[in-house]
């Protein structure tokens, strides 16, 4: 009865299975093992700004151009404070607010952008309180340039005047006359009447969509493991119950009927009591 696996197309589909199975496990462990590369990485970055808020400032210069190593580390500059956006659309502890961007500028001549602090509710000019003048010195955790679109930063346009959807080089560099550092600080003390914005982790280190993405793409390979043997199990029975109907006898009496069918199909039927004419 089992002899069919014996057969040419048989011994195709058994390779197959064999080959199949193992990749898609590996696939499934690489993919799960990206996640969790990224879950690890996540809780390193965060633990890593916790750390970085107890370490002493260094000048900014040091620390440029911001990256995965630079980000968070707390630095100090000196300058004055000049343009001042609202930033739009952005939550601190689940409430809905906006941070005030106040552009310092500093003896290099260019200016680097401080986060004061966060406001709740809509963006206003009238609630922010003014700026400290004079020349002062900030200290706060490093960041990068932020990118519209991602990780929650909004891209939105046709702000009112006197906004920003993000806190990005590319932006003020069209809002300011004058040059903008490639990097942002936010305040480890917010101004007076404002929240301080916490550091966030350096991107590509967070539980971002790619990371999901790993874990959808995990359940997805070892979901096709069950489906191919699923499907191994099915062809399997089909086989099964076709030689077992052979070995019956099923097919050929099956096979027969449908030929006499067809045959006596094409002779026509003589009514019954009816005789043929003479010829």
């Amino acid at each position: 009865m089992y002899r069919f696996l014996l057969t040419p197309r048989w011994w195709g589909i058994n390779v197959f299975l064999l080959l199949s199975i193992p990749f898609c496990i590996f696939m499934g462990s690489w993919q799960l093992g990206r996640f969790e590369d990224r879950v690890d990485s996540h809780r390193d970055a965060e633990e890593r700004v916790a750390t970085d808020q107890r370490e002493q400032p260094r000048p900014l210069d040091g620390l440029l151009p911001v990256t995965k190593a630079t980000s968070g580390k707390q630095t100090t500059a000196s300058g004055r404070y000049d343009t001042q956006l609202l930033v739009p659309d952005r939550q601190l502890d689940g409430a809905d607010g906006y941070y005030v961007l106040t552009l310092l500028r500093t003896d290099t001549g260019r200016a680097l952008p401080v986060v004061r602090g966060w406001l709740p509710g809509t963006a206003d000019p009238a609630e922010v309180p003014a700026a400290p003048t004079g020349e002062v010195t900030v200290t706060g955790a490093l960041q990068a340039s932020e990118t519209p679109g991602s990780n929650g930063v909004s891209s939105r346009s046709g702000l009112p005047e006197g906004q920003t959807a993000a806190i990005s080089t590319a932006s003020l560099v069209n809002l300011v006359p004058y040059d903008v550092y490639d990097a942002w600080i936010t305040l480890n003390r917010g101004d007076p009447g404002m929240r301080a914005v916490p550091a966030s982790a350096p991107g590509g280190t967070g539980l971002d969509l790619k990371a999901f993405q790993n874990l959808g793409y995990t359940a997805e390979w070892f979901a096709f493991v069950g489906f191919v043997i699923f499907m191994w199990f099915r062809l399997l029975r089909r086989e099964v119950e076709l030689a077992r109907d052979a070995e019956l006898g099923l097919a050929a009496e099956e096979s027969e009927g449908d030929g006499a069918g067809s045959a006596g199909d094409d002779v026509p039927r003589q009514a019954t009591g009816v005789s043929s004419p003479v010829q």
